[in-house]
């Protein structure tokens, strides 16, 4: 029996994942969001881990309000930074596989390629800076048989997304504005926690290997908006906008649509296109 801790398990990945263990037997899953387990509190931590004989963690936990992280720095890089580098050392002190999710907002999208695992990362946000130094926290402390797992635009009919903003707006408004501008690779919450779920056990290397995941294509926020209306059947007006017609005090990437080439060969796995996930998800 493997005994997986998942944090964050309130968000929408973490959600998924317990929607989904009813189809792993051999896994022995337990859920946890910050009133239950406080990943900042290492000794916390450590006696969890010991108690229910940890062999997998999936750090699903993270701050991502990117607007306040501006405005609440030391809090995002406590649970972005500081609690993913306490993980990291208990995963290497005990010998425990860990998946860590983190963000496409670790490159500044300045480029028309998608982008490979090891491209430059230039964050242009609070929040993107203090993803990218978990990452190198795990980097530098190296459990073994570790892995961060970078995705983008993460969606769900749970939680707060785009998705569920959409519909909401919707219920309130005949007309929407949305950026058009920024492109990226929608990413179905359910299609990502499948994934992380069947390569758990594949999982064996020495070193910290990092991979992306999203689903196939790339679409604007617009396309994304268009298609989440059109797959349930909502009538509604949609306007194109750039991102400069909005007063957002936080740069985005404009491109950072990720190549997926790397985790598809690495565990023969197919990753369906971000249109068809979401029509059969609606």
């Amino acid at each position: 029996m493997n005994n997986i801790l998942v944090t964050g398990a309130g968000g929408q990945l973490g959600s998924e994942l317990k929607r989904l263990e009813r189809n792993y037997p051999n896994y022995n899953i337990f859920f946890t969001d910050k009133s239950e387990l406080d990943i900042t509190d290492h000794n916390n931590v450590k006696k969890f881990l010991k108690k229910n004989n940890i062999n997998f963690i999936i750090n699903c936990a993270a701050y991502t309000q990117v607007e306040k992280a501006e405005f609440e720095a030391e809090l995002a890089n406590k649970i972005n930074h500081l609690a993913v580098a306490n993980i990291a050392h208990l995963a290497r002190q005990k010998n425990i596989k860990l998946v860590h999710i983190s963000t496409d907002y670790v490159f500044d999208g300045n480029t028309k390629n998608p982008y490979l695992e090891n491209d430059e990362t230039k964050p242009l946000s609070v929040y993107g800076k203090t993803k990218l130094d978990g990452e190198l926290a795990i980097k530098k402390i190296n459990p073994k048989n570790s892995i961060v797992l970078r995705t983008s635009w993460l969606y769900s009919k749970s939680g707060k997304n785009f998705y569920s903003t959409m519909i909401r707006l919707s219920r309130a408004n005949d007309h929407i504005n949305v950026v058009s501008d920024q492109t990226g690779s929608p990413t179905n919450a359910k299609d990502l926690a499948t994934i992380i779920l069947k390569i758990l056990p594949k999982i064996d290397n020495s070193s910290v290997e990092i991979y992306h995941y999203s689903n196939e294509g790339a679409c604007s926020w617009y396309d994304f908006a268009k298609k989440i209306f059109e797959s349930n059947r909502i009538d509604v007006i949609l306007k194109a906008v750039k991102s400069t017609d909005y007063s957002d005090r936080v740069k985005r990437p404009i491109y950072s649509v990720l190549n997926t080439s790397l985790i598809k060969n690495k565990f023969d796995i197919k990753i369906p296109n971000w249109e068809d996930s979401l029509e059969n998800d609606s």
